[in-house]
């Protein structure tokens, strides 16, 4: 753990579109701390930039961190994509003129307008209605849009940052999202990862929300017991920050002394079972080569077959059998990925590497 974790946090607005669903990010963990050097990179430029990550891993505040290292002088303005109506998303990201629809009392402006030479993030992009995203499109390459009802376009000067918590060359490949579309927001590319593989940020990221909660509450603020730490450090958190912030505030509304003990956690996904999680808190491969000892000192037959065929499945499942993917995280080139999956039995009929398919898997990584 780093010892100067860096911290982002975000109080909300009523003003705001979109709601908050991880109001903390803690960049301690080294791969925290590697994602932050490559957005302070990316930031100054006016690029857009494609957030990927689950939900509750703090995609927004990532966004709003990058527009506060950009420079831009207009606002951030967030937009979630899958909680505006279809009819109505036009006119909520461009605008309309009064008169243009029924109810349209008045002309309004749309919110690419209203981050005129700020920062929009779009948020669940992959929601977006297909009309849109042509238009969505348009916009990118013109730099100007057209509200609904009228035929004067109005010039715009806004980055787009958007997000998702799914594969978009899935999306793309079902014919849900537009392939050219991708290519034109897919130009830098942050993957937020989830809690469980960035478990150094975990225990900052408690002291914090402990911290923030026992103000708000008039409480003392408790310590954190070494049993609930260890707890803390051993579940999957299938709910990322916004589930750990959760757990913290309802601990401290029912410990009654002075500490937080791992039965005042309430974690309600299954957790990692404990035999694989050290302690310490350790990283995960020095808790790997305690596990290695173990099974050196058990004699098991067979144990490179077993072991390559354990991290070959792992990768390619974790990178949803995108096999681009899967061999960038291993560090291999796609053609040896292939040879080992073939050896393992584990290519499937549907992984034959077509042209298109590669594409697809390219931009999706790029």
């Amino acid at each position: 753990m780093d010892a100067n974790p860096t911290l982002l946090s975000f109080s909300g607005s009523d003003a705001e579109p979109l709601s908050i669903r991880a109001k903390a990010a803690v960049f301690a963990d080294r791969t925290s701390r590697d994602l932050l050097l490559q957005l302070e990179r990316i930031a100054p430029s006016s690029m857009p930039v494609l957030v990927i990550g689950e939900t509750g891993t703090g995609k927004e505040l990532i966004a709003r961190h990058i527009h506060q290292l950009s420079g831009r002088k207009g606002p951030f303005v967030a937009v979630n994509c899958g909680a505006i109506s279809e009819q109505l998303a036009e006119s909520e990201l461009f605008g309309h003129e009064a008169g243009a629809f029924t109810g349209a009392v008045a002309r309004r402006e749309g919110w690419f307008e209203a981050a005129h030479h700020g920062t929009l993030f779009l948020d669940e992009i992959g929601d977006l209605p297909l009309p849109l995203q042509v238009k969505l499109l348009r916009v990118l390459q013109e730099g100007e849009v057209v509200r609904v009802g009228a035929r004067k376009p109005i010039p715009v000067d806004v980055r787009l940052l958007a997000a998702t918590n799914v594969d978009l060359a899935d999306a793309v490949a079902a014919g849900h999202f537009r392939l050219d579309l991708l290519y034109r927001l897919n130009i830098a590319q942050l993957r937020l990862p989830p809690l469980r593989e960035r478990r150094g940020d975990i225990l900052p990221l408690v002291e914090y929300f402990i911290g923030r909660y026992s103000q708000r509450l008039q409480l003392a603020q408790p310590a954190l017991s070494t049993d609930a730490a260890q707890a803390l450090l051993a579940y999957g958190w299938p709910g990322n920050i916004r589930e750990l912030e959760n757990v913290v505030h309802f601990a401290l509304l029912i410990a009654s002394g002075s500490e937080i003990r791992a039965e005042h956690l309430k974690l309600a996904g299954a957790p990692v079972p404990s035999s694989q999680h050290d302690a310490s808190g350790g990283t995960p491969l020095e808790l790997m080569g305690q596990q290695l000892r173990q099974l050196f000192a058990g004699r098991h037959p067979g144990l490179f077959h077993e072991l390559e065929k354990l991290i070959l499945n792992e990768a390619y499942h974790h990178s949803g059998y995108n096999q681009v993917r899967a061999a960038a995280l291993l560090g291999i080139s796609r053609n040896v990925l292939r040879t080992l999956l073939k050896r393992h039995g584990m290519l499937r009929e549907s992984d034959t590497g077509a042209p298109w398919q590669g594409a697809h898997a390219a931009v999706a990584t790029a």
